[in-house]
């Protein structure tokens, strides 16, 4: 969820500090005022591309910042997680742009580049504007809308694993005849390697543990000495040794214990300690013996860190890619193996498809029964939205098998009775699409998608009663628990449903343009809304007509 936005130097925004909160946040003002310039911010800030002439007339640079709370946003968490940032709840977006066209971007405070903003981005905030249902048009965001509101991402996921194994063994296939040679002397090849790798018994934690183990070996002489000499200042015969002197403390405390009970926890503490330092000093004598005879051991070590160095050579490895490389030699042994064993490439290859196919199958009868639903929910809401006799339709195409399975979902519309269903790309209406694609999304919005949601404008072309009950839809997407919807509109019937209402303006201070907002009260949010339905005069009718749709 969107927590606070602060944008400097931006346009004609001079500085803003904006706090935001869950629920439906209306953006209203005067064309012109600036309402898309905080889109424009955000948008930057969730990683788009900058263009010339957005900084402030007379700066040298922007800058734009972002917090959100990310908590219940597990998908924005994993992406941090894997890509070594650190978090705890909250997250920091930055982006700093020069007047040069130059930008820097940072995550949490790290240099970040602009492409992982982009991905962050996307699992934060969706921004849809009355041009922008572009990516609704697309057959790949389609399948990615009924999948999702099917909870269908780990059975894909689980179809893309098979299908990249059965593609994977079916160029194999083609290649496998004439690489035949090449193939065995792979094989061979690798199980040579593996055979010297693994009397090794290397992982990174040993490796580690036997140099640290070779290098107090080497030193032994001078170990063994220093251990002597600790030993001999812990508990020596000489009346200065450290025991000595700690019995001779405790003795004393003794006998000022016998005046005041309360030093008697100073006399225990010395007794500890006490034994801390007799614990040290038989240590020592153990780890001293322990060093004075390990030649062979010693040789042993040596031998070890020899053959791994010679190994790592050999192959032109780093210890700590060895690993990883030893993992990828056992699948490849695997796979050669079953490639050239009795049966060849082929029972594998079959059984790989027989597994892509059957799992195809369930992801296909799953997205079936999802389409019928998500099609009678659509058609049901595009119906209060003033299409009486519109009709949805998730329409499932057969393709050829690939990583997302065998059909691809084409979304089809009739807006009239007895048209013909047609892709909705071919609806030519502004007007039209921003209702079908409000319809879309609200029906097939579900607890993994992106949290925060902005429709910018998306309410053009319509108005009346329909305006009511965008204003209404819009309204039930911010009351589902942790949604944050954002609306820049013009329509008085909208922006009355909002929750929190903003309202941009601007004003010419030492001669400059300059953008503000604020957050409206009651009295001015009444204000704002008659003006909305009014025009330039607002009269007390138009007042009372506002105060009726506030309440």
């Amino acid at each position: 969820m969107l927590e606070s936005l602060s944008i400097k130097n931006f346009v004609i925004v001079d500085h803003l500090e904006l706090n935001f909160d869950a629920g439906f946040t209306a953006l209203t003002g005067e064309t012109g005022a600036g309402k898309s310039i905080l889109i424009d911010a955000l948008s930057l800030v969730l990683g788009e591309r900058s263009e010339n002439g957005i900084v402030r007339n007379g700066c040298e640079k922007s800058e734009i910042a972002a917090t959100f709370v990310i908590s219940d946003n597990n998908s924005a968490v994993q992406w941090l997680n894997d890509n070594d940032i650190e978090t705890e709840g909250e997250l920091l977006l930055r982006r700093v742009i020069f007047a040069d066209g130059k930008s820097k971007s940072y995550i949490n405070g790290s240099h970040s580049t602009l492409n992982q903003l982009r991905e962050l981005g996307e699992l934060l905030v969706d921004i849809y504007s009355q041009n922008s249902h572009h990516s609704l048009l697309k057959s790949s965001t389609q399948r990615d809308i009924l999948d999702n509101y099917a909870h269908l991402k780990s059975k894909v996921t689980h179809v893309k694993g098979l299908y990249k194994r059965w593609h994977q063994l079916f160029l194999e296939h083609q290649n496998f005849e004439k690489n035949r040679e090449l193939y065995l002397m792979e094989l061979d090849d690798l199980v040579e390697k593996n055979t010297q790798y693994r009397p090794l018994e290397f992982s990174l934690d040993n490796w580690e543990s036997l140099q640290r183990q070779h290098k107090a070996l080497n030193n032994r002489t001078e170990l063994i000495m220093g251990a002597q000499k600790t030993i001999a200042i812990l508990d020596s015969e000489e009346p200065t040794s450290i025991s000595e002197q700690l019995s001779d403390l405790n003795s004393l405390l003794l006998n000022l214990v016998g005046l005041d009970e309360s030093l008697n926890k100073h006399v225990k503490t010395l007794e500890a300690v006490s034994l801390e330092l007799g614990e040290i000093g038989r240590e020592l004598n153990r780890y001293a013996q322990s060093l004075e005879d390990n030649y062979e051991l010693q040789k042993e070590v040596e031998n070890k860190i020899q053959l791994t160095f010679d190994f790592l050579r050999k192959y032109r490895l780093k210890p700590d890619e060895l690993e990883a490389a030893s993992q990828l030699w056992e699948e490849r042994i695997t796979l050669l193996s079953e490639m050239l064993g009795e049966s060849g490439i082929d029972d594998s290859l079959i059984n790989a498809k027989k597994d892509y196919d059957e799992s195809a199958l369930e992801l296909s009868i799953l997205r079936g029964s999802a389409a019928k639903k998500l099609s009678q929910e659509i058609t049901n809401k595009l119906k209060e939205l003033s299409f009486t006799h519109g009709q949805f339709v998730a329409n499932l195409k057969s393709t050829e098998a690939s990583q997302y399975g065998n059909e691809q979902a084409e979304f089809l519309i009739s807006t009239y009775l007895g048209g013909e269903l047609r892709p909705i790309q071919k609806v030519a209406s502004g007007g039209e699409l921003s209702r079908i694609s409000l319809a879309i999304r609200v029906c097939s919005m579900t607890d993994t998608d992106v949290p925060s949601m902005i429709f910018d404008e998306v309410d053009v072309g319509i108005g009346g009663g329909v305006a009511e009950i965008v204003g209404r839809l819009l309204k039930s997407l911010g009351d589902s628990e942790g949604r944050q919807i954002f609306v820049i509109t013009h329509l008085p019937q909208v922006a009355a449903q909002s929750k929190f209402h903003f309202k941009v303006s601007k004003d010419q201070i030492d001669g400059q343009t300059v953008s503000q907002i604020e957050l409206l009260n009651q009295d001015s949010r009444i204000k704002e809304v008659a003006r909305m339905l009014g025009g330039v005069e607002i009269t007390t009718t138009t007042l009372d007509h506002a105060k009726e749709l506030l309440n």
